[in-house]
């Protein structure tokens, strides 16, 4: 084994002792990762996991650093802004990763993560596209 190999076994035995823990807060990721665009409660969330509610926020918020509801909100307008660079409509974009109304999608998108309403960031981007060439 390599010093870099054991190093980083070291590392991963000391941050991540608990591999069911782990399991867990992964496999509720990629479970909220599948079905981005579909309400989730911690309720459905534990009980997919098996483990109590408290104890799977506390574990995700731990290893994630946000609760499983603000990680489903992220990864809504990480998915949304993948579809406005490709040039997506926004009313659909709204309902196609699972906002119900097109005004707090906007809301969120604006305030939360990326600074400018959708239709501003994917004019920016269009423009940005037709400028490159």
């Amino acid at each position: 084994m390599t010093h870099y190999l054991s190093e980083i076994t070291r590392i991963k035995d000391i941050c991540y002792r608990n591999q069911r823990q782990l399991d867990t807060v992964i496999g509720t990721r990629n479970y909220i990762n599948k079905h981005f665009d579909e309400e989730l409660s911690l309720e459905l969330l534990s009980e997919v996991n098996c483990t109590s509610k408290f104890h799977l926020l506390r574990l995700f918020k731990r290893y994630y650093g946000l609760t499983p509801k603000q990680y489903h909100i992220e990864s809504r307008l990480y998915r949304a802004k993948a579809l406005l660079l490709e040039g997506a409509n926004i009313a659909e974009t709204c309902y196609d990763v699972g906002f119900e109304s097109p005004s707090s999608f906007s809301t969120l998108f604006k305030t939360r993560f990326f600074g400018s309403t959708p239709s501003d960031f994917r004019k920016r981007a269009t423009f940005a596209k037709s400028d490159s060439f």
